[in-house]
């Protein structure tokens, strides 16, 4: 049994100047996808007694950096209370995240479906396919032990992401766009409560930490594959892109951080809690930094211009980018 990974992975960053290092850097991801990836019922011992999930275990109980977690009618809950909605938030994370990795499996075949011979992102894509299908493994199983009537993606918006997978039939920029926006801000919350120590469940945070490893290389090839591909684009096609970035990336963000409306209702929290909670300054500032680093490659890509800055704006995810280092 492979150990999940012990600390955090970093992406790979490299200064994509040219089509070698960019080759340089799909021939890293493959080797680290060879080298170091976990299956999810081999490397998770789903049958060890400290990995049960008991929903009213304590370990559940929302910290107070989730935004739920803060509120004084949450706290004023009983601890079983406390312990379900805690599990109900963790659980639906995982299950959207599956959701979102069954549209993006399937983008990245059709994506790889049209691929000429010889190149080397075919093997890449194959390998993050296969990652991401045992990444839904593991998410589905964790579900299904909670046995909570977790749904997910609200309905009308699941059959509206149906959409999605065939983006790169289009344009595989906007694709990879659709990428960041669905794994950046799941991996800005994971990796903080991770570093922060507030997973205290042994099971979520073995997934979690496999799943911050493999997608720090699933992330890494979206930048780099975006790195390399605009700046040859068309004009028009560039300046499309920078305008759907920002609708992507706002609604994608507001559906990975958002209280889910079956929770909502299965414990009956107040509308006042949930405005307090998902309104607060705190909130809104989480959201933002969710897609900081998105944010930030649109602005070394030149695709934050002054109109598509007041669409950042209006979606909520607007902050000046952090001035970059000297290569």
């Amino acid at each position: 049994m492979a150990k999940p990974p012990s600390d955090l992975a970093d992406e790979v960053r490299e200064n994509v100047r040219d089509r070698k290092s960019y080759l340089g850097v799909i021939d890293r991801l493959n080797k680290a996808s060879v080298e170091k990836h976990w299956e999810a019922y081999a490397d998770i011992p789903w049958d060890d007694p400290d990995y049960a999930v008991d929903p009213d275990d304590p370990r559940w109980i929302l910290p107070e950096i989730d935004a739920l977690g803060r509120t004084a009618w949450y706290r004023s809950q009983p601890p079983e209370i406390q312990s379900r909605i805690g599990l109900w938030r963790v659980a639906t994370m995982m299950k959207i995240g599956l959701q979102f990795e069954n549209l993006l499996k399937r983008g990245l075949l059709n994506y790889a479906y049209r691929l000429p011979n010889g190149r080397p992102e075919f093997r890449y894509v194959y390998h993050e396919t296969t990652e991401e299908c045992h990444h839904g493994m593991m998410f589905q199983e964790f579900v299904n032990r909670t046995k909570m009537p977790i749904r997910g993606m609200p309905r009308a918006l699941a059959v509206l992401a149906e959409v999605s997978p065939w983006i790169p039939l289009v344009s595989t920029e906007m694709f990879f766009v659709f990428v960041l926006g669905g794994e950046d801000p799941i991996d800005f919350v994971q990796r903080k409560a991770v570093r922060e120590g507030h997973i205290k469940h042994p099971l979520e945070a073995t997934i979690m930490k496999i799943h911050i490893a493999e997608e720090a290389r699933h992330i890494s090839f979206a930048r780099h594959y975006l790195k390399h591909r605009v700046p040859g684009m068309h004009p028009f096609r560039r300046g499309l892109l920078g305008l759907l970035t920002p609708a992507v990336l706002g609604i994608m963000a507001r559906i990975m951080l958002s209280p889910p409306g079956p929770m909502i209702r299965a414990f009956d929290i107040p509308d006042a809690v949930v405005k307090e909670a998902y309104g607060s300054r705190e909130a809104r500032q989480q959201l933002r930094d969710s897609v900081a680093k998105i944010r930030e490659l649109m602005a070394e890509l030149g695709l934050l211009t002054p109109v598509n800055q007041l669409l950042w704006r209006a979606f909520g995810i607007w902050e000046k980018p952090k001035a970059r280092k000297a290569a």
